[in-house]
């Protein structure tokens, strides 16, 4: 794993350059470099995985062509074993299997990587460069084309905002957006001249540095009504079994040990299983709350379950006691984030990957992905539930909402879980089915983030349009396919795998995601979606591999989320905070976007135990931390 940075037609000044790059060094702590020759300047910052010899440091020139690359390629020695026919191979990377492959293949050999991975090839004879993102967008990868011709890349946007930052501009309709969802969608950047190479997609940059960029692989495919289903349980059972442990293996490829997150929940704890049989010792890592905090977050004991898994496989599991000076880390964590992202568990994978790291681990395996390919959050089940809630009379709903509106969701610091779903369930059970799904994890509806954020009202049609025409590529597919397919064009992309990203990064640590599989995810797409969710049981397909692999009291134990208990922090560490950042003229309700007296019913609200509003609260801080990261 490691940072990449470029610019074609870089100009006169290479050493603006080359302090740059160092912006992202944590992403490669164990060494550096750069390439310059005719307008063309590429930089590497290397975290060594595989070919721990200096011999696979980068820029990689070989043969006229010279790669900077980012991720991992899995199945890099079988592709290699082909390739050894045509050319001699001087380090044992996958660097080089890519850079080689690419020279055989051109960009037909991207259909070969199994893997996660943003790369830069440039062609020393054609004067062509490429960039290519992986097909899931598990790497990241922002390009800014310059004014005249060519363009500059990297993989953290703070890195164009060392060399470029005067140029940039606030996109306020990205500012909306992450208002709306706590992240940024993948068509649009904080800064309107930036943009985010979409994943699954090249782009070239001739020799007069013209930019064009077309997709190499279609996930439009996958939800393809020819797309055939399976619908018997012990076919879907059995081909999800030898696909995921197939990625597993494939994924504990590395030259230095490979680690695990473990939270005790079903899709961390089957990866570790499956790991587990592959190796011979594991270590994992988890983290502890407080019983005060897990009380007012009503938030089942994490450690406690991943302290049984640990022991039923028999692995080492080192529990890390959470309670963060949020006041230090906040101004960290939203640093390495680039863009406003609100989702605390940022935090938690940051404190996890720093004291791995501090062990000496760099690679650690993660659940990420299952609930977006099989139906596991809440807002699944809710929706698909939402669809049944309409067809009862409407007389007999109508009383419902005005009734659960009385009631608090919190008293005497205990969350009163049941309450605070059913007001979500309700705040977007009577919309059609498209505006149904949006509002179930949207912070907002329209008329509330207008009276909030006034000039946001321009943007939210076209956010909206967005999120509707991924959720209808194709409307004959069941619900639950379509959720799942937006969720992975949306949630996944720009919010679980952003923050992952970049906080493991920020610890100089690699998180591997076996879900997030080119195999596994297209098996997900075909099996049927009743055996994703069934009667009650979410995941259900997943559940029934798990049980060959894990205690049922593992499998089938209460979902819980990977976030802090930030309900009862807004109540103790975070009430003076939430006061500067978001209450006082210094914060936002001294900011022109906002709307001070909404700001303030906000919080009050959550206060008094009226509404649920930590969750949105917290974004409003690392929003408001944004902006004076960026003085702004």
């Amino acid at each position: 794993m490691c940072g990449i940075f470029g610019v074609i037609n870089c100009g006169s000044d290479p050493e603006r350059l080359i302090q740059a790059a160092k912006t992202q060094a944590h992403r490669g702590p164990d060494a550096s470099g750069h390439y310059l020759r005719n307008g063309i300047f590429l930089a590497h910052q290397r975290l060594s995985i595989l070919d721990l010899n200096s011999r696979s440091d980068q820029p990689f020139a070989k043969g006229g062509l010279v790669i900077v690359f980012n991720g991992e390629i899995y199945n890099f020695r079988e592709i290699r074993q082909e390739l050894k026919r045509h050319c001699d191979f001087i380090t044992d990377s996958d660097t080089e299997v890519v850079l080689e492959a690419w020279r055989k293949w051109g960009p037909d050999s991207l259909q070969k990587l199994r893997g996660m991975f943003a790369f830069s090839i440039h062609d020393e004879a054609s004067g062509q460069t490429w960039l290519v993102r992986d097909p899931f967008g598990i790497k990241p990868l922002f390009y800014y084309p310059l004014s005249g011709a060519g363009v500059a890349f990297a993989s953290e946007l703070k890195t164009l905002e060392a060399a470029f930052r005067p140029q940039f501009s606030l996109n306020l309709e990205a500012m909306t957006a992450s208002l709306l969802y706590a992240f940024i969608p993948e068509n649009l950047c904080i800064w309107n001249e930036v943009k985010k190479l979409p994943p699954g997609y090249c782009l070239k940059i001739d020799a007069n540095h013209q930019i064009s960029s077309y997709p190499f692989y279609h996930p439009d495919q996958l939800v393809a009504p020819e797309q055939p289903s399976i619908t018997s349980e012990i076919e879907a059972v059995a081909s999800l079994e030898q696909v995921l442990l197939e990625s597993v293996k494939s994924h504990l490829v590395a030259d230095v040990p490979v680690s695990a997150f473990l939270s005790g929940g079903l899709d961390s704890s089957l990866l570790v299983a499956m790991a587990r049989s592959e190796l011979e010792t594991l270590d994992c890592y988890t983290i502890e709350f407080s019983e005060q905090a897990r009380k007012a977050e009503a938030m089942t004991d994490d450690a406690h379950y991943a302290k049984q898994v640990a022991k039923h496989l028999k692995v080492n599991l080192d529990t890390i006691q959470v309670e963060p000076d949020l006041a230090s880390l906040l101004p960290i964590i939203v640093h390495h984030l680039d863009e406003p992202i609100g989702d605390s568990a940022a935090i938690s994978t940051l404190l996890i990957c720093e004291s791995a790291r501090e062990q000496g681990v760099k690679v650690l395996l993660s659940g990420m992905g299952a609930d977006e390919l099989f139906g596991g959050y809440r807002k699944h089940a809710a929706t698909l539930i939402a669809q049944r809630y309409k067809q009862i009379p409407a007389l007999l709903r109508a009383p419902v909402k005005p009734l659960l509106d009385m009631l608090p969701v919190s008293v005497a610091g205990r969350g009163l879980i049941p309450v605070r779903w059913a007001k979500r369930f309700l705040g977007f059970a009577e919309l059609p089915v498209a505006d149904s799904f949006f509002r179930s994890y949207t912070y907002y509806d329209r008329d509330t983030l207008a009276d909030l954020s006034p000039n946001s009202e321009r943007h939210f049609d076209s956010i909206l349009k967005n999120h509707h025409d991924i959720f209808n590529t194709d409307h004959h597919r069941p619900l639950l396919d379509r959720m799942c397919y937006t969720d992975m064009q949306l949630f996944m992309v720009s919010l679980n795998q952003t923050y992952t990203d970049r906080a493991s990064m920020a610890a100089s640590t690699e998180v591997r995601v076996p879900f997030i599989d080119k195999k596994v995810v297209e098996l997900s797409f075909r099996i049927a979606s009743e055996l994703k969710i069934k009667g009650n049981q979410s995941k259900y397909v997943l559940k029934k591999v798990a049980e060959k692999w894990l205690p049922r009291e593992i499998v089938y134990r209460p979902k819980s989320s990977f976030t802090l208990p930030l309900r009862s922090w807004m109540s103790t560490q975070l009430t003076d905070m939430v006061d500067d950042y978001v209450l006082s003229d210094n914060g936002l309700a001294g900011r022109p976007w906002f709307n001070k007296q909404a700001l303030t019913d906000m919080v009050e609200r959550d206060r008094k135990g009226r509404n649920d509003n930590a969750q949105p609260i917290w974004h409003l801080l690392t929003l408001e931390q944004w902006f004076r990261n960026h003085d702004l």
